[in-house]
């Protein structure tokens, strides 16, 4: 077995990012520390990322509820390179998170996990922690719940 020891989130002052009107309300639910997804207000599936119309009955009417916060991991990687040229090498851990409360939609959410990777394995449970990234936006990243 590996000792990787703790991951961490990816530097928040290398992370930019950009919003359309369809990503807004996810990064304004994350300022204030609230995970939510894009639903559609007709048949209730959800996804991530959100899109105008859904895949499902093509209607364009869309919800944003709270989530729980909370998760399973369903897939990850573990990574000990720096991907920037500027930051030393540390270990960090891509996972895909199937996000609680997305009513059986199989909403996924990509981030990082947070904590000790020896730990990760898929199906553990997860619970969000906000990481501070550029212009005052949170980014969701993951702990072991």
């Amino acid at each position: 077995m590996s000792n990787y020891g703790p991951a961490s989130a990816l530097p928040g002052d290398h992370i930019r990012i950009a919003t359309d009107p369809y990503t807004e309300p996810f990064w304004q639910a994350a300022r204030e520390h609230r995970l939510t997804t894009c639903r559609c207000a007709n048949c209730g599936h959800c996804r991530i990322p959100p899109t105008p119309y859904c895949p499902e009955c093509q209607s364009n009417r869309i919800e944003w509820p709270d989530l729980p916060g909370t998760g399973t991991i369903f897939s990850y990687a573990i990574c000990t390179k720096s991907p920037y040229p500027d930051v030393p090498d540390f270990v960090y851990v891509p996972i895909v998170v199937d996000i609680d409360g997305t009513q059986g939609h199989g909403a996924r959410l990509v981030a990082n996990f947070v904590g000790d990777a020896d730990e990760v394995a898929i199906g553990m449970k997860v619970k969000v922690v906000w990481t501070s990234i550029n212009d005052g936006w949170e980014l969701p990243n993951f702990e072991k719940a």
